[in-house]
């Protein structure tokens, strides 16, 4: 039997013998694709080079970001609670409306403490009525003392009724200023401004003083709070950079800028207010809190969110395209380079962090140096290419035009 593929004899070498089958069809396809070659070879000529494309680099200085992730809180949160006892006459807000501080919430039932304030008048009224004669009384035992017509322990205790009757209007004043404070306080007010939630009771119900349950809450949304964690590897890392002259820190004007859970950027722009002074050693992280304004009440406590923190400048750095950017057998970072000569070079970079689409690099890049973006797969260190320009878009990080072509030096001496 003769096999159809090969012109062999034996029927078993062609059916039985996969390796042997796999071995002569990549032979025969090496032989094929060598023929261009060949005729190239003949023709005088060299295979033309890989075209590739490649983004000129330029120092710059670059704003080092964090994202962190974390929650919207109330700027200020304050619990409503009743400072005196009895019933609730009246309720005289709308659940969920906007209030101003000093805006009256709630009447509670004020008749006793009505009585207890005209009490204490009275009982004031009566004290200062005592004093004249008291006083009187002092005055003449101190003219009759010269003349020796009272004894001196008279005078003393005309001095001491005087001050008795002083320290009883001293005590009447303050308990009509008691009384006054508690029937003022059966008028419940605003503390703050922001917007006030439901009511847990209702008219009718039984308050007593500084009770657990609040009667309502009121939250300030404008301007509103975001609190983040940040770890305390990346604190050391920024700390060590700015030793080392890497990173200018950005000053006490903090901007960040914050992300939605729908992925859109919030429109305001907030500043870092505070910035825990530990670590929480659970988490290994401390708390920063920003404070962006908030005028159309888009942003409610509680929301999640992601928070773009500037830390500092980087001066003197690249921004080279992630999609240039790969790793080695070693993990390493590396990205290829169309050199002057024309011929394609591997290098290791230091890289930073991202900022974008792009690797923040430190190390690895000098000015004007030539990464290739497009059509690495094609060449390979050592090989030359030819190089055109092209541009990224930095929302994307694809190729969004191409322009002119690079020229190096081994074109140049042509």
């Amino acid at each position: 039997m003769i096999c159809p593929q090969f012109g062999l004899s034996t029927a078993s070498l062609c059916s039985r013998t996969k390796p042997f089958r796999a071995f002569l069809f990549a032979l025969t396809m090496s032989g094929l694709a060598s023929v261009p070659a060949a005729q190239a070879q003949q023709r005088g000529g060299n295979l033309p080079k890989q075209e590739v494309g490649v983004v000129e680099l330029h120092a710059q200085s670059v704003a080092i970001t964090a994202k962190l992730s974390g929650r919207t809180t109330a700027s200020l949160d304050a619990e409503v609670r009743p400072e005196v006892g009895g019933i609730i006459k009246e309720r005289l807000f709308r659940e969920g409306s906007e209030v101003e501080a000093g805006d009256i919430l709630y009447r509670i039932e004020d008749d006793l403490y009505k009585a207890a304030y005209d009490s204490a008048q009275a009982a004031l009224q009566k004290a200062e009525a005592a004093l004249p004669s008291a006083q009187t009384k002092v005055d003449r035992y101190e003219e009759l003392i010269s003349q020796n017509a009272v004894a001196k322990q008279d005078l003393d205790d005309a001095k001491a009724s005087l001050a008795q009757a002083k320290a009883d209007i001293a005590s009447a004043k303050a308990d009509v200023q008691t009384a006054k404070i508690n029937l003022d306080n059966t008028v419940i007010h605003a503390p703050i401004s922001g917007r006030i939630e439901a009511s847990t009771l209702n008219v009718g119900a039984l308050v007593t003083a500084s009770q657990t349950d609040a009667l309502t809450t009121i939250r300030q949304l404008d301007p509103i709070n975001v609190e983040v964690t940040q770890s305390s590897t990346n604190l050391l890392k920024l700390r060590k950079a700015v030793r080392e002259g890497r990173v200018k820190l950005s000053g006490d004007n903090v901007q960040v800028r914050l992300l939605l859970e729908t992925g859109e950027e919030y429109q305001q722009t907030g500043k870092l207010e505070f910035s825990q002074a530990y670590v929480d050693p659970t988490t290994g992280t401390y708390t920063l809190r920003a404070e962006f304004p908030n005028p159309e009440r888009l942003l409610l406590p509680g929301m999640y969110v992601q928070a773009i923190v500037e830390e500092g400048i980087a001066q003197n750095s690249f921004l080279v395209p992630q999609r240039a950017v790969s790793r080695n057998a070693r993990g390493e970072p590396t990205a290829l380079f169309l050199g002057q000569d024309g011929k394609v070079e591997e290098r290791v970079l230091q890289v930073g962090g991202n900022v974008g689409n792009n690797w923040l690099v430190s190390e690895g890049i000098s000015e004007g140096d030539r990464v290739i973006v497009e059509g690495t797969l094609f060449v390979k260190a050592g090989q030359e290419a030819t190089g055109m320009l092209v541009t990224i878009n930095e929302t994307t990080g694809e190729v969004e035009s191409r322009g002119e072509a690079v020229s190096n030096t081994a074109e140049k001496s042509d």
